[in-house]
């Protein structure tokens, strides 16, 4: 593993939950949505389970035997408290921006995999001043949504990568499951949505409690023999 993990070029970074605090403010919005329309809200766990797929996957979890104008509704609905109450909340991870620094300076390209759509990336990037570490990104509104493996592959593309030299890094079983299905390596982190045992199942490299621990992780690993 030690070996291989020496190829390394580009780290992938999922965004909510990995890189952004945001888990329990995404929960709260959805809650919100969900009764302004008198639905019945599922529970924190259930709603914490799909942070990570873009919205219109989340609503056919959630509400599978709803029809697209209902579904609908609850997206119009979440996007309104999400722009006017909850899109401010959400802050990087501590130690994060330090790490990202130090990846920086070790010649990583870096990239951003997340189930958010562009705009709110483009507002957190340059809310957190954390833009200037990826070369590239992909949201929901220019791929499929994880677990496929498109957003992975697009970026490999453009980065000029193959999946031995690139590494996932992601707090949900879609994002490990995505790196799965593009022949990717990953690493969890247990700061986010999915515990220990749900990720576990899909077989990373290592689970970290914070992504601010990937750098010494990765220094070790590909220091040894």
């Amino acid at each position: 593993m030690h070996n291989a993990l020496e190829k390394i070029r580009l780290l992938v970074f999922d965004w909510d939950g990995t890189v952004m605090d945001s888990a329990a403010s995404i929960v709260a919005c959805m809650r919100t949505s969900m009764q302004d329309l008198k639905l019945e809200t599922p529970s924190d766990e259930r709603l914490r389970s799909t942070i990570g797929l873009g919205l219109d996957a989340v609503l056919r979890e959630l509400l599978p035997e709803a029809d697209g104008t209902l579904q609908n509704r609850v997206i119009e609905r979440y996007r309104h408290h999400w722009l006017k109450t909850y899109h401010a909340k959400p802050i990087p991870f501590a130690g994060i921006t330090e790490a990202l620094e130090t990846l920086q300076r070790r010649d990583f390209l870096m990239a951003v995999a997340t189930g958010k759509g562009r705009a709110g990336l483009d507002r957190d990037f340059e809310q957190c001043d954390l833009g200037r570490f990826f070369q590239a990104s992909r949201t929901v509104n220019e791929s499929p949504s994880k677990p496929a493996p498109h957003m992975l592959l697009e970026i490999m593309g453009e980065m000029g990568c193959r999946a031995d030299e690139t590494l996932m890094i992601g707090d949900t079983s879609f994002d490990l499951e995505m790196a799965r299905n593009a022949h990717v390596r990953a690493v969890a982190v247990l700061c986010g949505a999915h515990p220990r045992k749900t990720l576990r199942a899909f077989e990373p490299l290592i689970c970290l409690k914070v992504a601010s621990d990937l750098p010494g992780w990765l220094a070790r690993s590909q220091a040894s023999p």
